[in-house]
């Protein structure tokens, strides 16, 4: 049996431990030791980003917005769909996720942060939500949590409430689309995305 590796480690803003592990040709992150995400289980976050940006084909200069960089299975399929001269920018709160990317996961998804049409920002992506012009993003994918009530960094909270809302809303274009992963179905985040005047749909993965 071949052996489950750690390879590197870090603290998130809240003082969790976040490992990066290896078995047997895939790789894991874990939060305080609990499963967060791994490269065996990928579909999710390529059907989000299909979902997000599949009006986005051939659109010249399209601006999407990647909340939390994971493994890239979600930069990898945005890459795939948005022209050559798209700007896909990406908000990863840990300095340490990027560099795992460069340095561990390079043969994964890492070799797309090369990518010309690419820009990594570490920082909250609600802070680069704020920063951004009114309008500026065709897409908003937020891939920071299990879920509205399962959160792996407590100040993004405000993501999935008003305040989120209203600046999510101020910073897409007319017609553009935010998607939020989630581990499971919740009928009162649905509500309150619906009340602050978004047409929602749930994707089941």
């Amino acid at each position: 049996m071949k052996p489950f590796l750690t390879l590197a480690q870090a603290k998130t803003p809240d003082g969790a431990d976040l490992t990066l592990h290896s078995h047997d040709s895939h790789f894991y992150l874990r939060v305080n030791r609990q499963p967060l995400m791994g490269t065996n289980a990928s579909e999710s976050e390529k059907t989000m980003a299909q979902l997000a940006c599949n009006r986005l084909r051939g659109i010249v200069g399209a601006r999407v917005l990647i909340g939390g960089l994971g493994f890239g299975f979600t930069l990898r399929r945005v890459l795939e769909m948005v022209a050559k001269d798209a700007s896909v920018h990406i908000a990863e709160l840990l300095p340490e996720v990027v560099a795992w990317n460069h340095e561990h996961l390079s043969e994964v998804n890492g070799r797309l942060l090369q990518d010309k049409r690419v820009e990594v920002t570490v920082d909250d992506v609600f802070a680069v939500i704020t920063r951004a012009p009114a309008a500026h993003y065709d897409a908003i994918l937020l891939d920071v949590d299990n879920g509205p009530i399962a959160m792996v960094q407590d100040g993004n909270a405000r993501l999935y409430q008003a305040q989120g809302f209203q600046a999510i809303t101020r910073v897409l274009r007319p017609g553009g689309r935010v998607a939020f992963w989630s581990a499971c179905q919740d009928r009162a985040f649905e509500n309150r995305l619906s009340k602050a005047g978004f047409h929602t749909e749930v994707i089941p993965c």
